[in-house]
């Protein structure tokens, strides 16, 4: 019994029960042995008497069909059908050799069942799906999911460390290099060993990546997952406050079947050697952002998930583009920008993409004038783009524009001129739209372009003309029972929520990152940045924080309706749709951020000094 007790006691959600409790739970436990492709639970099965917790071995979850999920040791499933008494609705089947302890509904045998609490248990039963995340597990620090890693050398035979990765159940093993520590994976093995292209009496640096990804042990989970989606890896090393690694985390430490989707199509992405195949894997984009959506992941870190998957498939059309291939295209080095809500890294389930290209010619003839063939090359990879089903920007802000495709020194020149010249005609709309800008490839030109654009010095007269337009659209508030709504036309009853509510949000944190010269971040991190700088009270920045994500809510919610039912979005909103209580926080949302921008508007020159 011990070793159930020292086994579960480490598990979650079993590492929360008193001792006594764990105890009752351990002399309850049956150990249970299923060979690789048996079934352990079956779909719409007879409900389950016992939960499951695996101690050894693998498993998968399908969905008719589909696998959504990969189980290990410490994983629990079966507690949904025992909780609820409904039949099980998804499949769990062994794929390796698998012990699990099986345990009977936990109510009738805790003194404090209570302090059992199985991570999403009703969101898990209303929708249909198996997530292995606790309400806060997005906010956990990564070391809390880690795992001790196996360490060998870069000469290690491949053999060898693949028999202690089974042995210890592990997926990776690491080994130091004079560049930094380096990582071989059991998809290498797969993908080279077992194929034959590699002797498995090899040494592991042969087929290991020589520098694997690593984020700080403070890390969040939900920060961690979209590190892996951006950069398409399945591993991260965890570091210490040393910045040494203690630790690695993979993505099933980190998600479920809710953050699979994205995964798979970040992959497949990665996988398109043409624009055909990459227009298959952005068929499946919006889809699963609907499924993600489905499964309970809140939407400002479904749209970091999203962003990041889009800005693959934007990588991945420059590269199929022969024009900015760097040894036989144009003479030049170039790099692509996003601009915008993508930059900031919270798109909307159907926002077009704005695109920038910055670039350095190698010939002293192309920086005399803006080649065209640049601008036909960057036409084709929106073309391109589109095909995926990603739309260009309706209102020009489009890599092809001659005002957003420009060598570096007229980038800058142009700079220059918006901040000395902010009544100039259309002067904040593209300096705003810089200052959202990311590059995301060529970065090493793109980043001295971003390096510039935070060196500069806002003057008195940039920073009053943007704070102004920020402050330009007011939020509805002069009504008394219900919101102040379009009189006539098209939307008529219908509020614009993007303009009257998250616009003022965004604006204020555009004009944050202007005045303290920050790198490019999100509105969330802008509000909380300008707290620490005094430009905005902690009460402010708390109140802006708490309306922008419930408005980025709504409007997240209203564009996947749009996508389930395939019609076009909008960012009008009907108050009559929403609940009363909905319609009472968004009332009271609009007065807090009409009373900051009221603030702002009086103290932001004394808040500046």
């Amino acid at each position: 019994m011990q070793e159930f007790i020292d086994f579960l006691g480490k598990q979650a959600p079993y590492d929360r029960l008193e001792a006594d409790d764990l105890e009752r739970l351990a002399r309850a436990v049956e150990v249970d042995y299923y060979p690789a492709g048996a079934t352990i639970v079956e779909a719409d099965g007879p409900k389950l008497s016992h939960l499951f917790v695996i101690r050894t071995g693998r498993a998968e979850v399908g969905d008719r069909g589909r696998v959504v999920d990969e189980l290990g040791p410490g994983d629990t499933f079966g507690h949904i059908s025992v909780l609820s008494g409904l039949p099980p609705a998804l499949s769990v089947t062994a794929t390796a050799d698998t012990v699990c302890y099986r345990i009977p509904d936990p109510r009738s045998i805790l003194a404090n069942p209570k302090g059992l609490t199985f991570s999403h248990y009703g969101t898990m039963v209303g929708r249909n799906r198996l997530l292995n995340l606790n309400p806060d597990r997005g906010s956990r620090l990564v070391s809390d999911l880690m795992r001790s890693p196996i360490w060998c050398t870069p000469l290690t035979p491949i053999r060898e460390a693949a028999a202690r990765m089974t042995s210890e159940n592990h997926s990776c093993v690491l080994y130091r290099t004079p560049d930094g520590v380096g990582i071989m994976t059991d998809s290498d093995c797969r993908s080279q060993v077992a194929t034959g292209q590699v002797s498995i009496d090899a040494p592991v640096s042969a087929i290991g990546t020589a520098k694997v990804e690593s984020v700080p042990h403070d890390t969040t989970s939900a920060e961690a997952f979209v590190r892996m989606v951006t950069r398409g890896v399945h591993h991260l090393v965890v570091e210490d406050e040393q910045g040494e690694a203690f630790g690695v985390t993979r993505v099933v430490d980190l998600s479920s079947a809710d953050i699979r989707d994205p995964l798979m199509v970040r992959s497949a992405i990665d996988r398109a050697d043409d624009l055909g195949a990459l227009a298959a894997a952005g068929a499946l984009l919006r889809p699963s952002i609907v499924e993600l959506y489905d499964a309970g992941v809140p939407a400002l870190r479904a749209s970091a998930i999203l962003a990041a998957i889009v800005e693959a498939m934007a990588e991945k059309c420059v590269a199929l583009e022969p024009a900015f291939d760097s040894e036989t295209g144009l003479p030049l080095s170039a790099s692509w920008l996003v601009l915008g809500s993508l930059a900031r890294r919270e798109p909307l389930p159907q926002s077009d993409i704005d695109t920038g290209l910055v670039w350095e010619a190698h010939e002293e003839a192309l920086n005399a004038e803006r080649p065209k063939i640049v601008l036909d090359a960057a036409e084709r990879v929106i073309t391109a783009l589109e095909r995926c089903g990603l739309e260009r920007c309706p209102d020009g802000a489009n890599a092809f524009n001659p005002l957003f495709n420009r060598s570096r020194f007229s980038w800058e020149a142009a700079i220059n001129h918006w901040l000395t010249h902010p009544d100039g005609e259309g002067s904040l709309l593209l300096s705003a739209i810089v200052t959202d800008s990311r590059a995301i490839t060529g970065l090493s030109i793109g980043r001295r372009l971003e390096g510039f654009i935070k060196a500069q010095t806002a003057g008195h007269d940039y920073l009053s003309h943007m704070l102004h337009e920020a402050l330009a659209s007011r939020p509805p508030t002069g009504f008394v029972r219900d919101f102040v709504v379009e009189a006539e036309g098209e939307h008529k009853g219908e509020l614009n929520l993007k303009k009257r509510g998250l616009a003022p949000v965004v604006g204020i944190g555009r004009w944050i990152a202007v005045a303290a010269r920050l790198p490019i971040s999100s509105t969330q991190e802008r509000l909380e940045s300008g707290a620490q700088a005094g430009l905005l009270t902690r009460d402010e920045a708390d109140t802006l924080k708490g309306s922008h994500e419930e408005m980025f809510e709504l409007l997240f919610e209203q564009e996947i309706e749009a996508l389930r039912e395939g019609r076009a979005p909008s960012t009008y909103l009907n108050p009559q749709h929403l609940d009363s209580l909905a319609r009472r926080h968004l009332r009271e949302s609009f007065r807090a951020i009409a009373a900051v921008q009221s603030n702002l508007e009086a103290q932001w020159v004394s808040r500046m000094r």
